[in-house]
C-alpha cells in the first residue's frame, strides 16, 4: 500500500475554492431564557498556490479564513472570524515539510477517537471541517510501506510541544506508533472526551487497522504525568452487508481508565453506525452512542442528498436533556445542539 497521500501530489498553480453553509435547528430543551430555534451561517474561502520545482518536487501554500455566526432567534450567540489554514509546504517523492496553521489527523477510528489529539473532526458534522494547529510537520517516506512523521506544535499558551509517529503497511494490517510530549501547564482535554489532562505530560499510542472479510481496528493510548495516568482503548469493526447498493454497518467501543491525584475512575462508551446509500445522490446515516456508566444514549439520524457542488442535510437527534446531567445549567453549553430532541436542516455549498 502506498502511504504517500493524494494531497502530496502536485496541484494546480492557482486555485480559489470555498465552503458556505447555513442551517436552522429547533429543539425541545433550550437553555434558560433562550429561544427554541437556532440558526447559523458560515463561509470558508480558500486560496491555494503551487509551483513545480522539478518533475518530482514542488512547493505550495494554502490560506483559508473562517467566518461563522450563530443566533438564538434574532440574538447573536457566537461570532467567529479567524484564520482556518495558513501554511506553506515543500514536497518531493521522499519528503514533505509543512509549516503553519494546518490540520494533523491520524488513527483509524471514526467516532470514539482515542487519537483525536490535534483535530476536532466529528462524523456527525456534514461540513467535515476541523480546527487546525500552528505547527511544523515533517514526513519522510523511506519506502512505499513506511512513513515517519515528526512535529513541533505551538499551543495557545505559546509553549512548544513535540512528537512523532511511524506508520507501517504490512500484510497483517496498517500499524501506527505515536509519541507526544507537552509541557503546557494549563489543563486541557484529551481529544473530544471528558478527560482532563492536568499539567505537563507525555502520550504514547499504538493503532492498527486490518481489512479482511470484516474490517477491524484498534487505538490505544497511555497519557501520563507526575500526578495522573490515563489509559484509553478503542476497538472497532465494520462490514458492508450485500443488500441493495450495500449497507455499511460499524461499531466502536471505548474504555477510559483515569488515575488522578490518588482517585481512580473508569468510563465505557459504545457507538453503532449504519450508512445506507439510496441511489447515487441520497444517503441515510444512523449513529447511536451509549454511555454505559451514566446510562445515557445519544441518537443521530441524517438524510443527505449530495450533488456536484452542494448538499442538503436533514438531521434528527435525540439526546439526554439538561436535567439528566449532574451539573447546574450555568456550566452547560448555551446551545440547543446535543440536548433533548432536535431537528436541523443544513445547506452546504462547495465551490
Amino acid at each position: 500500500m502506498l502511504l504517500i497521500p493524494q494531497e502530496t501530489t502536485a496541484a494546480q498553480p492557482f486555485l480559489i475554492k470555498g465552503q458556505f453553509w447555513v442551517s436552522g435547528l429547533t429543539g425541545n430543551d433550550p437553555p434558560q431564557n433562550q429561544s427554541s430555534f437556532e440558526s447559523s451561517i458560515g463561509y470558508i474561502p480558500t486560496l491555494s498556490l503551487s509551483r513545480d520545482l522539478s518533475a518530482s518536487q514542488f512547493i505550495d501554500m494554502e490560506w483559508a479564513y473562517r467566518f461563522d455566526r450563530s443566533y438564538s432567534a434574532d440574538s447573536l450567540l457566537n461570532n467567529h472570524e479567524n484564520h482556518h489554514r495558513l501554511w506553506v509546504r515543500y514536497s518531493s517523492e521522499k519528503i514533505e515539510a509543512r509549516l503553519g496553521l494546518q490540520k494533523i489527523v491520524f488513527g483509524p477510528s471514526q467516532i470514539l477517537r482515542t487519537l483525536s489529539w490535534f483535530d476536532t473532526i466529528e462524523l456527525k458534522d456534514p461540513t467535515g471541517q476541523t480546527d487546525g494547529v500552528e505547527a511544523f510537520r515533517l514526513r519522510v517516506f523511506p519506502s512505499n510501506s513506511l512513513s515517519i512523521w515528526s512535529w513541533l506544535i505551538n499551543s495557545n499558551q505559546d509553549t512548544i510541544s513535540f512528537g512523532g509517529r511511524a506508520e507501517l503497511s504490512t500484510g497483517f494490517g496498517e500499524w501506527g506508533l505515536t509519541y507526544h510530549q507537552d509541557p503546557t501547564v494549563t489543563p486541557q482535554s484529551a481529544g473530544q472526551f471528558p478527560v482532563i489532562i492536568s499539567g505537563p505530560h507525555q502520550r504514547v499510542a499504538m493503532d492498527l487497522r486490518y481489512d479482511g472479510y470484516i474490517g477491524s481496528w484498534m487505538e490505544g493510548a497511555y497519557i501520563f504525568s507526575d500526578n495522573s495516568e490515563i489509559k484509553m482503548v478503542t476497538m472497532g469493526a465494520d462490514y458492508t452487508l450485500p443488500l441493495a447498493s450495500g449497507i455499511l454497518i460499524m461499531t466502536e467501543s471505548l474504555y477510559i481508565d483515569q488515575k488522578q491525584n490518588g482517585s481512580n475512575t473508569s468510563q465505557t462508551f459504545t457507538a453503532f453506525m449504519a450508512s445506507i446509500p439510496l441511489g447515487m445522490i441520497h444517503q441515510i446515516m444512523l449513529i447511536s452512542q451509549l454511555d454505559w456508566d451514566e446510562n445515557r444514549a445519544y441518537n443521530y439520524l441524517r438524510w443527505s442528498a449530495t450533488y456536484d457542488h452542494y448538499s442538503l442535510n436533514l438531521i434528527l437527534s435525540l439526546s439526554p436533556k439538561r436535567s439528566d446531567y449532574n451539573f447546574t445549567e450555568e456550566y452547560l453549553p448555551k446551545t440547543l445542539a446535543g440536548y433533548g430532541a432536535g431537528l436541523q436542516f443544513m445547506f452546504i455549498y462547495d465551490h
